[in-house]
C-alpha cells in the first residue's frame, strides 16, 4: 500500500528538527512521498530546501493569506523563481481567509488573483486555502481563468453543497484529519459523494491531528494512513483501494512520480 501526503508542512520547527525519525515513520506507515507546503516567500525557500534534501518529498510556493500584506515588492518573480524547480509541485497555499483577516480583505484577493495568474502562466496546479470566503474565492478563480481541473482545496471543511460548487469548477478536494472528527458529519457527507478521481488526502501536519490519535500535540505524515481509513470506511470500500485512488490521482494532478 502506498499513500501520499498531499499537504504538510516538515519546514515547520515543530516537524523540521525531528526530520529524519518523521520521515521513518512515515516510511513504515506506507507514505511514500510528500508535499511540503509553504506561506510566504521564506517558507517556499526553505520547503524547496527540503524537497532538495529528501528523497520522496516535493514542495508547494505561494504566499497564503496570512501573509498577503507583507507580499514585499517583487515577491511574485521570488515564487516564480521557485516555482521553476523540478521539486516543485504546485503554486501554494494561496488564496482567502476571512476568518482570521491577518491581512487586509483587499490584499489577499489582490495577491491570490496574481498567483493564479502566475499558476496559469506556468501551467502549474494550485493550491487553495480557502475559510469563511468560499464565494470570493469561486468568484476570484473563475474571473482567473485557470482550468479547475488544476487547482485543489485543500483542508475542506465545507458541506455537501459547497462541495458541489467546487466540483462544478472541475476541482478537486483533498481532506485532512478534521473529516474523522467527531462533530464532522456534514463534512463526511462532502466527502462522500466527491468522485474517485477528485480526491486527495492530506495532514496539514504538525496541525490537525485525526482521530484517534487527536491529542497528538504534532500531527505528522504518517497519519494520514488514519485520514485514509477513515474515508476508506465511508466510501465502502478497502484501505488498500483507496489508497490505490488517492495515489494516483495525486501523482497525475501533481507530476509526482509513479510507483515511487
Amino acid at each position: 500500500m502506498r499513500l501520499i501526503d498531499t499537504h504538510c508542512h516538515l519546514a515547520h520547527d515543530r516537524l523540521r528538527k525531528q526530520m529524519q525519525a518523521v520521515l521513518a515513520r512515515a516510511q513504515d506507515a506506507g507514505v511514500t512521498q510528500v508535499i511540503c507546503a509553504a506561506g510566504n516567500v521564506d517558507e517556499s525557500k526553505a520547503a524547496l530546501a527540503v524537497a532538495r534534501r529528501e528523497d520522496g518529498v516535493f514542495c508547494t510556493a505561494g504566499v497564503h493569506p496570512h501573509d498577503a500584506r507583507s507580499a514585499a515588492a517583487g515577491y511574485l518573480g521570488a515564487i516564480e523563481d521557485l516555482a521553476a524547480d523540478p521539486n516543485t509541485a504546485a503554486i501554494g497555499e494561496i488564496g482567502l481567509d476571512y476568518h482570521y483577516d491577518y491581512s487586509p480583505r483587499d490584499d489577499q484577493r489582490r495577491v491570490f488573483a496574481e498567483q493564479l495568474d502566475l499558476a496559469g502562466r506556468l501551467g502549474k496546479p494550485v493550491v487553495i486555502h480557502t475559510r469563511e470566503a468560499l464565494a470570493d474565492t469561486m468568484a476570484i478563480l473563475a474571473e482567473s481563468g485557470v482550468d479547475g481541473r488544476r487547482v485543489v482545496f485543500h483542508s475542506f471543511t465545507e458541506g455537501p453543497e459547497e462541495a458541489r460548487g467546487v466540483l462544478d469548477l472541475g476541482a478537486t478536494i483533498s481532506f485532512s484529519g478534521i473529516v474523522t472528527f467527531r462533530r464532522a458529519d456534514e463534512l463526511r457527507r462532502a466527502a462522500q459523494l466527491v468522485p474517485d478521481d477528485r480526491i486527495l488526502i492530506e495532514t496539514d501536519a504538525p496541525f490537525l491531528s485525526p482521530e484517534p490519535v487527536r491529542g497528538m500535540r504534532t500531527n505528522e505524515p504518517a497519519n494520514v494512513a488514519h485520514v485514509a481509513g477513515r474515508l476508506a470506511e465511508l466510501r465502502g470500500i478497502t484501505l488498500e483501494r483507496f489508497a490505490e485512488l488517492t495515489t494516483s490521482n495525486a501523482e497525475r494532478l501533481f507530476g509526482l512520480p509513479a510507483g515511487a
